[in-house]
């Protein structure tokens, strides 16, 4: 592999001098489906534009879900494949730096800090200190914060003017919530007022924290997910499903194409709905509301960060695509075009270029920052993570009872930490 400088750069060297050229090749490995690559391909496409000596070769990995990205991601790096940059959610950025494979970048950031000064002052002021609170095992930095997704009910507005329901306002309750998904949904028909989806991030953090649970305590030592307030969580979800406002779990199961056929009136989701309801053309019937609360407002939130790797041969090359991807061009593009994220950007995520071609109520994904918690991610998470989901498909199936289940799952979260 060719380096930046002409010559080999240790893990002691730290950056080189300001201004040095940068060059030679760059390996980056991202989370990204067939439908994205076009999208990501454009993008790297910008980088070339602006780093024309380097080679850049990048390599989508087509995971269901970042659990199993890391582990494809583990594996390749395991076999001595190890790229420069990696795409690393908030769940595998605590693993990542604690097993040593990310490299601090302080040096860097002090070196390029008159650089990067517009974009620190341009993003919410909770994406900063949550990545040096969340994403770090001890004092050094690893990662500057990227785009992210926070979560949102999007509704569909035909179904709620045909059904005589009101819209919902950003203040609703689960009472209210219930009240009009229950009007909205007609089980014999299959039409359904919400989906609830058994995912972690999708599916099961949002019930939580609008009712003032979580999986786990604050700094991510300690299990709670058998609070009083999270069975009442757990068990609000599988009243949905047992109402037929949610359809039983299990199966095929497309949300977006069934709100576009008036079979669904609700979902959650973050940004990434949207590449689907532009493809159904169906964007203009959507709007976006904050989840309903119980006890408050609440928000998981999972950011998007690209570390250079420890045993990179070009951290000079690596950085500049780390400097780019946080760029007001890159979040620009990726706010046009990426559709999957919100551009950790204030002035982009309030412009026409991410609100243009998107439901009403899209700056709502951004402004949720206010209220949000990151989505729990200790050095553990893929393995938390798998457990969770696994108790919450049961209950949602009612073959388990809640409460049992989950100081079921307590017990084996608090024995994996």
């Amino acid at each position: 592999m060719a380096v930046a400088c002409g010559g080999s750069q240790s893990e002691s060297e730290g950056p080189a001098p300001k201004g040095t050229k940068v060059e030679g090749d760059l390996t980056l490995v991202y989370l990204g489906t067939a439908e994205q690559q076009k999208a990501w391909n454009a993008l790297f496409g910008l980088f070339k534009e602006d780093y024309p000596d380097v080679n850049l070769d990048a390599n989508g990995i087509p995971a269901e879900n970042w659990a199993a990205f890391f582990d494809t991601v583990s594996t390749q790096i395991a076999g001595g494949k190890v790229p420069d940059v990696v795409q690393v959610a908030t769940e595998g950025q605590r693993l990542f730096a604690s097993r040593n494979l990310a490299e601090p970048i302080d040096e860097y950031i002090e070196r390029d800090r008159d650089e990067l000064e517009e974009f620190f002052d341009d993003i919410h002021p909770n994406l900063i200190e949550w990545n040096k609170r969340y994403s770090s095992p001890d004092e050094n930095t690893y990662y500057l914060p990227g785009e992210f997704n926070t979560m949102c009910i999007w509704y569909n507005t035909k179904m709620f003017r045909e059904a005589g329901v009101d819209e919902p306002a950003d203040d609703w309750t689960w009472e209210e919530f219930s009240s009009a998904a229950g009007k909205l949904a007609n089980p014999g028909e299959r039409v359904f007022g919400m989906y609830v989806e058994p995912a972690y991030f999708a599916g099961i953090m949002p019930w939580l924290l609008t009712n003032g649970a979580s999986t786990l305590n604050a700094d991510w030592t300690k299990a709670t997910v058998s609070s009083p307030q999270a069975v009442e969580a757990f068990d609000f979800a599988r009243s949905l499903v047992e109402q037929g406002i949610s359809p039983e779990p299990g199966g095929t199961f497309d949300p977006y194409s069934v709100t576009a056929q008036g079979q669904l009136a609700m979902f959650g989701g973050g940004r990434w709905p949207v590449i689907d309801m532009r493809n159904l053309n169906f964007v203009d019937e959507m709007k976006i509301v904050p989840y309903p609360q119980n006890e408050e407002k609440g928000s998981p939130v999972g950011w998007n960060a690209y570390p250079i790797m420890r045993e990179s041969q070009n951290k000079e090359a690596a950085w500049a695509f780390v400097k780019f991807i946080a760029s007001e061009k890159a979040s620009e593009y990726f706010a046009r075009q990426g559709g999957t994220i919100v551009p950790p950007r204030k002035s982009v995520a309030m412009s026409d270029a991410f609100l243009a071609n998107a439901p009403e109520g899209s700056e709502k994904l951004y402004e949720a920052l206010d209220y949000s918690t990151p989505i729990p991610s200790p050095e553990e998470g893929s393995v938390i993570e798998r457990e969770i989901i696994d108790t919450f498909t049961q209950i949602l199936a009612g073959s388990v009872d809640t409460e049992a289940a989950l100081q079921e799952l307590d017990q084996k979260i608090q024995s994996e930490l």
